[in-house]
């Protein structure tokens, strides 16, 4: 079994910062890639950004510049947010891409999602 375990979330007024955290636990032993992605009210759920095991970074465009993702020599990821936008408003999932067995194939894994919510 593999658990994502999101925190950091909550409000902010708009320019703020706000700092998302997942730590993966269980059987993981190969990990390809870890991310966040977002969910808004009446919108589709959408890459914000991920990160490799080597270290190579994906964006989507709205946060280049704002948003930076990081990860520990363990299995967690950071979110760090900073001028924070309305349009920012949403639950942020935790995502892994990786393998519990030698020989098995790469899973997707996925938190149960923190709200992050920017006042204008």
């Amino acid at each position: 079994q593999v658990q994502l375990v999101e925190s950091g979330g909550g409000l902010v007024q708009a320019g703020g910062s706000l700092r998302l955290s997942c730590a993966a636990s269980g059987s993981i032993i190969r990990i390809n890639s870890m991310g966040w992605y977002r969910q808004a009210p009446g919108k589709q759920h959408e890459l914000v950004a991920t990160i490799t095991s080597g270290g190579s970074t994906n964006y989507v465009d709205s946060v280049k510049g704002r948003f930076t993702i990081s990860r520990d020599n363990v299995k967690n990821v950071y979110l760090q947010m900073n001028s924070l936008k309305p349009e920012d408003t949403a639950v942020y999932y935790c995502h892994l891409h990786g393998s519990t067995s030698i020989l098995g194939g790469l899973m997707d894994y996925w938190g149960q999602g923190t709200q992050v919510t920017v006042s204008s």
